[in-house]
């Protein structure tokens, strides 16, 4: 992978913090019990402590959210699917909450590569997507995400993390 161009050189993390630039590439996953809240239309509609995180070189995590701390009347299968190098294929679900619908809300592999056999059917969210209300959005440990830039990709930014992000101006050829 590309290194980030010298104005946009990795930011040094301070005590506490963690840089995407020390993520490795290939991905790593691991367990993480730090309280992951979702909110859409003013609806709890994911609360765990039990997802785990995907961290790649250049990108916040993703995290995936066993299917059993979701509220799964919410989602519905979507059409669509992508491909990842290291994960494997991937489906997408759609939200609906009353009135509201949001299309490929979130994504989850069914059957994927043997070193992410652990996330086997989690499902992982776009920040960005789920915040149609005042209030609504993910929380990590009660603070809201900021989403990754970028409309295809769904890391979670926490002030405990550090970058540039892949997704921000200037990075596609990261």
């Amino acid at each position: 992978m590309k290194p980030p161009a010298p104005s946009s050189a990795p930011v040094k993390p301070a005590k506490g913090q963690e840089s995407v630039w020390d993520y490795p590439r290939p991905p790593r996953l691991e367990s993480s019990h730090k309280h992951i809240e979702i909110i859409c239309a003013g609806v709890k509609i994911v609360d765990s402590s039990r997802a785990f995180r995907v961290l790649e070189t250049s990108h916040p995590p993703v995290f995936y959210i066993p299917p059993g701390d979701i509220e799964s009347s919410v989602l519905e299968l979507a059409s669509g699917s992508s491909f990842c190098e290291w994960k494997g294929a991937a489906g997408y679900y759609k939200l609906r909450i009353g009135t509201h619908v949001v299309p490929e809300v979130a994504w989850f592999y069914p059957e994927p590569s043997q070193s992410f056999a652990a996330i086997k059917d989690h499902v992982a969210f776009y920040a960005a997507r789920v915040a149609l209300l005042e209030g609504d959005g993910c929380f990590v440990n009660g603070e809201r995400v900021v989403p990754q830039p970028g409309n295809f990709y769904g890391g979670w930014i926490t002030s405990d993390i550090v970058g540039p992000f892949k997704g921000e101006t200037g990075t596609w050829g990261w």
